[in-house]
C-alpha cells in the first residue's frame, strides 16, 4: 500500500488548501460563534465547497458523485481541519452519503445521493444515546405497524441533527439491547409528526442536536437495508466516518505545530530566540515525529477504504488505529500549543483555542483513544 499521494491526489490536497486558506480560514469560524449562527456553517462557502465537487468525492458516478475515493475525500477533510472549516461534509457526506450507498436500496440511492452531492439535501445520522460512544447500546424502538413502523426513543450529540433535512434513525426492532442483532436503520424527515429535534451548542462551536422521538410514524419504504441486519453496514460507516475524522484532526494537529514553530522562531526571552532553548527543541522534536507516524497511519487506513482486497476487519484495525493516535497526538499537540504560546495563548484573541477546543470534541466523537485501544486489542483477539 503507497503511503504517497498520487499527481491527482496531490492536486486535489494543494486546490484543497488553497480554497480554505483563501474561503474559509479561522476567522470565518469566529465569526459564526460571534454570531452564535443557527446553521454553524457558512452558506456561500457550503456553496463553493459544493461547487468544487467535495460532496460527491466518494460518491459513485452513477449517483452524480466522481468516485474519486476516500483518499481524495480525506486529503480534503484534512485541509479543512487546517482551517477548522465546519461545514456539512462530515455528517452530511462522509457519515449520510455513505452510510445510503452502504445500506440503501438502488432506488434510495437514485433518489437521494445526487441531492446530497448538489447540496439540495443535508443528511444527520442519529446514533449514540449515551455520553460515552456505544453504537451496539441502543434502546430506541421501532415496531411494525402493518405498512409502517412506529418509532419511539431519544437520540444524543447528533452532529448537525438540527439543520438536516433527513435523519437517518438507527433503531431497536428486537429487544436485546446489547446485541448488534435486531438494529434497522430507518430515514426520517426532520418535520416527522411527534419528532422534536433541539439544537446542542458544542465547545468547538459546532452544532449537534438532541432528538426525542414520540410514537414516529414513517413508512415501511423507509427502512435503509432489511429489517433487523442494519448494524453490519452501520459498523463498517462508522469506520469510514472516524478515519475522515483522523485526518480532519491530523490536518489541525499539524497547523497547530506549524504555528507553535513559528511562534518560537518569533518569540524572544532573555535577549534570544525560544527556540533555542534545548528543552523546547525537544518537545517540538517529539510532536515531530508523532505527526510523522500519524502521517502514515492516516494515509495507511485511507488507503485501506479504498483497496477491494482489504477484508471489513482489515478497515475496522485501521479505523481504531488512526483513530487511537490521533485522539492521543492531537491532545498532545493542542496542550503544546497553548502552553509553548504562554499566557497569550488562553486568550481568545489568538486562534490557538478554537484548535483545542476542536480537538476535545474530535477526539470523543465516535469513540475516543480508550475505546479505540479497547476495539483494537479485540479485533486481534487480545
Amino acid at each position: 500500500m503507497s503511503l504517497v499521494l498520487t499527481e491527482d491526489q496531490q492536486l486535489l490536497k494543494d486546490s484543497a488548501k488553497n480554497f480554505c486558506q483563501q474561503n474559509a480560514p479561522v476567522s470565518v469560524l469566529r465569526k459564526l460563534r460571534d454570531e452564535n449562527s443557527e446553521r454553524g456553517y457558512d452558506e456561500a462557502v457550503w456553496q463553493q465547497m459544493v461547487e468544487l465537487g467535495w460532496p460527491g468525492m466518494a460518491v459513485a458516478e452513477e449517483h452524480g458523485g466522481f468516485e474519486f475515493g476516500y483518499v481524495g475525500l480525506g486529503v480534503v477533510l484534512e485541509e479543512s481541519g487546517r482551517t477548522l472549516v465546519s461545514s456539512p461534509l462530515i455528517a452530511s457526506v462522509l457519515f449520510g452519503a455513505s452510510l445510503i450507498s452502504e445500506a440503501g436500496s438502488a432506488e434510495q440511492k437514485s433518489a437521494l445521493l445526487p441531492k446530497v452531492v448538489s447540496g439540495k439535501l443535508l443528511l444527520a445520522v442519529a446514533i449514540d444515546e449515551a455520553p460515552v460512544h456505544k453504537p451496539q447500546r441502543v434502546n430506541t424502538k421501532a415496531k411494525k405497524d402493518g405498512d409502517h413502523y412506529i418509532l419511539n426513543g431519544e437520540k444524543t450529540f447528533v452532529l448537525d441533527g438540527h439543520i438536516a433535512n433527513k435523519l437517518i434513525i438507527v433503531a431497536r426492532t428486537e429487544d436485546d439491547v446489547e446485541s448488534t442483532a435486531g438494529v434497522s436503520l430507518f430515514l426520517v424527515d426532520s418535520d416527522a409528526q411527534g419528532l422534536e429535534v433541539q439544537r446542542t451548542l458544542m465547545v468547538d462551536n459546532r452544532n449537534a442536536a438532541r432528538l426525542t422521538l414520540q410514537q414516529v410514524k414513517v413508512p415501511a419504504e423507509s427502512l435503509l437495508g432489511e429489517e433487523g441486519s442494519g448494524f453490519e453496514a452501520l459498523d463498517r460507516v462508522l469506520d469510514i466516518v472516524r478515519i475522515g475524522v483522523a485526518a480532519e484532526m491530523l490536518g489541525s494537529a499539524m497547523e497547530v505545530f506549524d504555528r507553535i514553530v513559528d511562534y518560537l522562531k518569533q518569540r524572544e526571552q532573555f535577549g534570544l530566540q525560544i527556540g533555542s532553548f534545548q528543552a523546547l527543541q525537544h518537545r517540538a522534536a517529539e510532536m515531530y515525529s508523532e505527526l510523522e507516524l500519524c502521517k502514515s497511519v492516516v494515509r495507511a487506513a485511507l488507503g485501506a477504504l479504498d483497496d477491494s482486497s482489504k477484508s471489513t476487519e482489515d478497515r475496522a484495525r485501521m479505523a481504531s488505529l488512526a483513530k487511537a493516535k490521533l485522539c492521543e497526538v492531537s491532545e498532545l499537540i493542542s496542550n503544546e500549543g497553548i502552553q509553548m504560546h504562554g499566557g497569550i495563548g488562553m486568550t481568545d484573541e489568538f486562534d490557538i483555542g478554537f484548535f483545542i477546543k476542536r480537538a476535545r470534541s474530535a477526539q470523543q466523537f465516535l469513540g475516543d483513544a480508550t475505546f479505540h485501544r479497547d476495539r483494537y486489542a479485540n479485533l486481534h483477539s487480545f
